[in-house]
């Protein structure tokens, strides 16, 4: 008999047919009466209960097998009837007439009904996918990456594939994995010690992506609007909550969009992003408020109610600096010309604002060599009415979306397009231009003002999970000394 999903089952109210469901035991309760199965198969959230007669024979495509087999995390089929359920709390029941056992599982299995700690399901990360908190999760990570092709498309983006391997570090950090065919235990080396990549695969060095933001400028200056939604990699030594070594980014980029406009495409996909969390997976979310976060639904609802605060860098020391003088500690330092932490985000998101922040305007001298300068005497002031103290240095066009919980969530801004203005920069941090040829290119032939920005795709669903660790928002996580599954 054809298989139906629990999902479908559990929204079916055509009482008295036959149906047939395959999945995983959540929970088996045995009496001398009836046996009662929980029974999941990651359709949903929600268990269908499996109502079993004690003496009912059990077959197993693996041997002799009965009823007392049918154990938490064993892989079972039920042919039954669909009934209406006596029980409050659940629409239906099935009982069962057949049952059949794929897969057995004794009582090592590591997911078993008691509660596990999320350190020890990281260790456990093949089998934790299974437990309703992961599936859950999951199944918002879906709905979200839905979400994100749905507006892009919606909206007059094209999705564009950008290169994993590069020989260019977008970032100017150096934190890449070197992708290379080398003999790692004889490397040719020059004569000042220099390896010699002339007879590596590529013929220069080459590492993993840790944005596709440059070569999607290019496809924004032929296509208009394009959208990048893939893997990326940083090798740095984190070992944060909040950082992964592999990861994923949703990187827009838009020809004639300025700074008002970047800010506007922001916060119109964020809210666009949770308005489908909350209307797609409300019993994952309902779930998840109960078991993880009770604040969790208000959070996100605050999200669409609230205008998003525009808030100049300088404006925002200076509310930092006044709560330090008003006794608030903060374990780094803000002064002006800092990179803020994430405690200092987030103060201003929680606790001064109470709702998401966009921050515009910082030094230049702490963001990347792409983004637009402002003019002297411009990068003061805000949509909300604060009047800002003059910047004491450059400033550039960075628009960073801060939200509770999180902190940074998205960082983007106006791209530098003047061809000049641009080398200027990179002469000005002693960057190496040969690796950047074809970017600079496009600031020499029918260069336009055009915006972007980045977000990680593992932020986004821990903000709209709940969840307190980036670890586990992601199937199989990589870390530092940890390359597991």
């Amino acid at each position: 008999m054809k298989r139906t999903k629990i999902i479908d089952v559990l929204n079916s109210t055509t009482y008295g047919q036959q149906v047939c469901v395959k999945g995983w035991v959540r929970t088996h309760r045995s009496s001398k009466a009836v046996d009662f199965i929980a029974l999941n198969d990651g359709s949903t959230i929600k268990n269908v209960q499996i109502v079993v007669d004690p003496e009912l024979p059990v077959k197993g495509t693996m041997g002799e097998v009965s009823l007392k087999d049918v154990t938490t995390g064993a892989c079972v089929a039920v042919l039954g009837t669909l009934v209406e359920s006596p029980a409050a709390g659940q629409p239906s029941e099935i009982q069962a007439t057949e049952i059949v056992i794929y897969g057995l599982c004794d009582n090592t299995y590591p997911m078993q009904k008691k509660g596990q700690s999320f350190e020890v399901m990281r260790k456990n990360a093949h089998l934790r996918l299974r437990t309703n908190t992961f599936g859950a999760v999951m199944r918002i990570r879906h709905n979200m990456a839905i979400a994100i092709h749905t507006y892009f498309h919606e909206h007059g983006f094209f999705y564009f594939h950008t290169p994993l391997i590069t020989a260019s570090d977008c970032e100017g950090a150096g934190n890449m994995f070197q992708v290379t065919t080398k003999n790692l235990y004889d490397l040719k080396k020059d004569d000042e010690g220099r390896i010699i990549y002339d007879d590596d695969f590529f013929g220069e060095q080459t590492s993993l992506t840790v944005s596709g933001q440059l070569e999607g400028e290019l496809g924004a200056t032929a296509l208009g609007a394009i959208y990048t939604f893939g893997p990326t990699f940083r090798a740095e030594n984190s070992n944060t909550p909040r950082h992964l070594a592999e990861f994923w980014m949703i990187e827009p980029e838009v020809a004639f969009l300025d700074q008002e406009g970047l800010m506007d495409l922001e916060e119109d996909f964020i809210k666009y992003c949770v308005r489908w969390a909350l209307e797609h997976c409300k019993d994952d979310l309902a779930f998840l408020n109960q078991m993880i976060d009770k604040t969790l639904l208000a959070r996100l609802e605050g999200v669409l109610k609230d205008t998003f605060v525009r808030l100049p860098y300088t404006e925002g020391i200076n509310i930092l600096q006044e709560a330090i003088k008003n006794g608030r500690k903060f374990e780094f330092p803000c002064q002006w010309g800092d990179d803020l932490a994430s405690e200092h985000e987030r103060y201003l998101v929680e606790e001064h604002f109470k709702k998401p922040v966009i921050m515009t305007d910082y030094p230049s001298a702490i963001k990347a060599f792409y983004m637009k300068q402002n003019q002297a005497g411009t990068d003061t002031g805000s949509s909300i009415g604060y009047r800002g103290a003059v910047a004491p240095g450059p400033t550039m066009q960075g628009t960073d979306v801060l939200f509770p919980q999180i902190g940074e969530i998205i960082g983007g801004s106006v791209r530098e397009e003047n061809y000049d203005k641009l080398m200027a920069e990179i002469n000005s941090r002693d960057m190496e231009t040969d690796k950047l040829w074809w970017y600079l290119d496009t600031r020499k032939y029918g260069s336009c003002p055009h915006a972007g920005f980045g977000l990680g795709f593992e932020r986004l669903i821990l903000f709209v999970t709940g969840m307190q660790n980036i670890r586990d928002v992601i199937p199989f996580p990589r870390t530092p000394k940890s390359a597991e599954f």
